[in-house]
This record gives C-alpha cells, sequence and structure tokens, in this order.
C-alpha cells in the first residue's frame, strides 16, 4: 500500500470515530463526556419567571405641536385653548414583588400616562390593575393586582454586587412575551444618563431591548437585583449595554409609594461639587481621599442644626463611600423625612462623624412660608433697593438646592422673578398672591443677568 493510500486510509478512520462520538452525544441530549448533565439556568429559571409579568397600558398623550402652543396661533385660527391629545398604548414588564399583596414593581414611564393597565402572567391569565403611585425621579412605580395564585421574586441586597457576576434578564421585549438573556455586570454606579432624576445604575450586557422596560434582573439565585430601566442603543436595537435600577434604590421607593403614594423627596440644605486633588490638598486630605466638598449651608437646614460648614469633605454616609456629588444626593434623597443620617466628614485635617436629620424639600421664602411644590429648593426674598445693577425690583432668587425640583426646572441662583401667571410681582406679598396654589404650574417671567424670558413649570 503507497503512504497516499494508507494516509488516507487512516484520516477515514479518524473522521468514522469522531462520527461515532457524535452520534453518542445525541444519543445522550443534556450531558457531557462523563453522562453529567449540562449546567443549564432552567431549573433557577422555572422558579422566578411567573413573576415577572407582561404590562399593557392605554391612555392619552399630549401631541408635540409648538404651533398649537403658541396662543398667538390659537386666537388667530379661532381654535380651541385646550391641550391636542391622542390614544396611546404601550408595552412593558413588570416584577411581583409581594405575592400576598398583589404588589408589582415597573418603571414609570411604563404606565404613568396609562388610563387602563393591564396585567398578563405567565401563566396566561390577564388582570386589571390599579397604580398605586410612581416616582418619575427613579423611574418607577408601583402596581397592584388581585393576590390570587400570584409567585413573588425574593429580593437580594443589590450593594453587593461586582462587576463580572453573571446576571439574567427577563422580561417582554418587542412585546414577544416571556423572554430570557443572560450576561454580567458590566459596571456599577452609572450615572448621567438623564439630565435629572436619581441614578445610580447597574450596567449588563445581558441585551435588554424596547418592551424589557420594568422587567427583572436576577442574580444565579434568583434573586431581584434590578429593575431593567434603559438602553443605549444608537441603530435602534440592543448593542450590549442595558442599564436596571439597583435595588437598594428600589427598596426604599416602593415603601414611600405603598406608605403614601408618593415619594416625599428629604433634604440636607447644602451645595456641594466634588473633591479634586487641588481642593484636597487646600483642605488638608490625603490627595487620594474621594468624596465632596460642601461649598453652602443654607440657613435654618439640617445641615446647618447639625452643625455641618462650608468647607467640610464628607466622605461617607452611613458608613458607605461618598466618592462623588451623586452618592451624596442619592443618599439624601432617598431617604424619607425624619431619617437620622451620619455623615463622616473632613475639617481641619481631622475626621469626625456628624448626624443629620432629613428634612422636606420645600421653596421657601425668607419668612418661612412655603411657595410651590414644583420650586422645591428655591430659596427666594424681597430683592433690597441697589442690590443688583441689572434689576431693581422683583424677588431674588438667593440658592437653590443641588438636584432638587428647583434646580431640574433651570431655576438659577441670582434669578430675579419679575412675573407671576401673568401678574407682575415686586416682592414676596404680590409672588404669594400671584401663586394661590401650590401644587398648579407656574409660568414665571426671569430676569437672568439683564435677560429677559418666560418659564413654564409643571
Amino acid at each position: 500500500m503507497t503512504f497516499s493510500a494508507r494516509f488516507l486510509a487512516i484520516l477515514i478512520g479518524a473522521v468514522w470515530l469522531l462520527l461515532q462520538s457524535f452520534s453518542v452525544q445525541a444519543a445522550l441530549p443534556g450531558t457531557i463526556g462523563d453522562g453529567q448533565p449540562l449546567p443549564s439556568l432552567a431549573p433557577m429559571l422555572d422558579e422566578v419567571i411567573p413573576a415577572v409579568v407582561n404590562i399593557a397600558t392605554q391612555g392619552r398623550v399630549r401631541t408635540q405641536n409648538p404651533l398649537m402652543e403658541d396662543p398667538f396661533f390659537r386666537r388667530f385660527f379661532n381654535m380651541p385653548n385646550m391641550p391636542q391629545e391622542r390614544r396611546a398604548t404601550s408595552a412593558g414588564s413588570g416584577v411581583i414583588v409581594d405575592a400576598v399583596a398583589g404588589y408589582v414593581l415597573t418603571n414609570a414611564h411604563v404606565v404613568r400616562n396609562a388610563e387602563q393597565i393591564e396585567v398578563t402572567l405567565n401563566d396566561g391569565r390577564t388582570l386589571e390593575a390599579e397604580l398605586v403611585g410612581f416616582d418619575a425621579e427613579v423611574d418607577l412605580a408601583v402596581l397592584k393586582v388581585p393576590a390570587e395564585g400570584l409567585t413573588q421574586m425574593p429580593v437580594a441586597d443589590s450593594s453587593t454586587l461586582r462587576v463580572g457576576d453573571f446576571v439574567v434578564a427577563i422580561g417582554n421585549p418587542f412585546s414577544l412575551g416571556h423572554t430570557v438573556t443572560s450576561g454580567i455586570v458590566s459596571a456599577l454606579g452609572r450615572t448621567g444618563l438623564r439630565m435629572d432624576g436619581y441614578e445610580n445604575y447597574i450596567q449588563t450586557d445581558a441585551s435588554i431591548n424596547p418592551g424589557n422596560s420594568g422587567g427583572a434582573l436576577v442574580n444565579l439565585r434568583g434573586e431581584l437585583v434590578g429593575i431593567n430601566t434603559a438602553i443605549i442603543a444608537p441603530a435602534g436595537g440592543n448593542v450590549g449595554i442595558g442599564f436596571a435600577i439597583p435595588t437598594e434604590m428600589t427598596s426604599n421607593i416602593m415603601a414611600q409609594l405603598i406608605q403614601h403614594g408618593e415619594v416625599r423627596r428629604g433634604s440636607l440644605g447644602v451645595n456641594i461639587q466634588d473633591l479634586t486633588a487641588e481642593l484636597a490638598e487646600a483642605f488638608g486630605v490625603d490627595k487620594e481621599q474621594r468624596g465632596v466638598v460642601i461649598t453652602h449651608v443654607l440657613e435654618d437646614s439640617a445641615a446647618e442644626d447639625a452643625g455641618l460648614t462650608a468647607g467640610d469633605v464628607v466622605v461617607a454616609a452611613d458608613g458607605r463611600p461618598v466618592r462623588r456629588v451623586a452618592d451624596l444626593r442619592n443618599k439624601v434623597g432617598l431617604s424619607p423625612v425624619g431619617d437620622k443620617v451620619v455623615l463622616t466628614v473632613v475639617r481641619d485635617g481631622k475626621q469626625r462623624e456628624i448626624t443629620a436629620v432629613i428634612r422636606e424639600t420645600t421653596m421657601t421664602t425668607s419668612d418661612g412660608g412655603v411657595l410651590s411644590k414644583y420650586l422645591q429648593g428655591a430659596s427666594i426674598r424681597n430683592l433690597r433697593q441697589g442690590e443688583l445693577i441689572h434689576a431693581d425690583t422683583g424677588v431674588l432668587v438667593e440658592d437653590v438646592e443641588a438636584g432638587s425640583p428647583a434646580a431640574r426646572a433651570g431655576i438659577r441662583p441670582g434669578d430675579v422673578i419679575i412675573n407671576a401667571n401673568r401678574q407682575d410681582v415686586a416682592d414676596l406679598d404680590q409672588l404669594k398672591a400671584a401663586v394661590p396654589d401650590k401644587d398648579a404650574a407656574i409660568l414665571l417671567r426671569l430676569n437672568r443677568n439683564g435677560g429677559m424670558f418666560f418659564v413654564v413649570i409643571r
């Protein structure tokens, strides 16, 4: 036999043995070479999938037509002065977190404009849901459904997550129904996705798509660690960058929504900025130390009562590191009014602990009054004669607490309110008269460094 013939015979024999091994594997599905079962997430998913629901909503939303927003256009064409609306439907996901009471956790943007909400369970049942409350600033909502034969998902402490941990996303992408994807925790503490609100996202490469909003992000023990809420999708679909609200945030928000129907956000009464290397050196702090610097303490605030002063460097809150502005802002903003927060601060190079009691955030006047819930966090007073070159009348916005509703509305320290709800304002008494309802939207005309403009706050 020639060498070529001998080589061909050996090759054919090797191929035959390989095919035989494939046939053996095909005869033993779900096993590895030694007969042991293949690793699978199926047993865990069998337990948790019944706790994930599909959500369908119907409601009305305002049409975005700038011409219809123009009062001159409406008057010229004799059009009714009423909001232009259209019917809208949407789909999302939710997680049953209390089977006894029938509470379902989801995203606020899934249900906030809904007139009718239907929850479809994994077993095919469709239930009418009641909106208990929502918090747009964290993008969470709580629904309530009839508590019959429900399965709830256990909730884990998301603060124990580490980058690299395996996670599974479960939801209703593109209205396909229950869908499972897997990945890892790509990053923790992500911020900057929204212009406002409270952020501390878990980033994951588990595929999250439209319709997954409000669904579950679970660990390999089948415990809820986050509520899927957002994606970065430059091409319109998943690119491996998704975000979930961690359960360390959802638990507090859910408790307040169930108790009050809303979140009663707290205030410390400080302005802060990130600690830089230059500031660390100036304040006698180790250059490697992360933290935030208090730049201003509002009068008659929780911070003033606690003894905090400008120049204090906050490095921890309730024993957890404060590395940036968002950390302290989240801690305070998510703490119920009346909670005590122990702040670890560095003052004059020495570390100390200061306890502050969180107060309700309000828009306060110089005499302690409250004007509007939409301007919470702003401190205002009468403008003194000759105080500003560009303004001689009006009400001065003396300070605006970072992250407050007033700050998110675009109000800045130094703004002068000269007109409210089409009434000229020369002092606090006239402003109070022009804003009789603290729960109503406000039309303000502001003087900002000599420039005049209107702003609607709702």
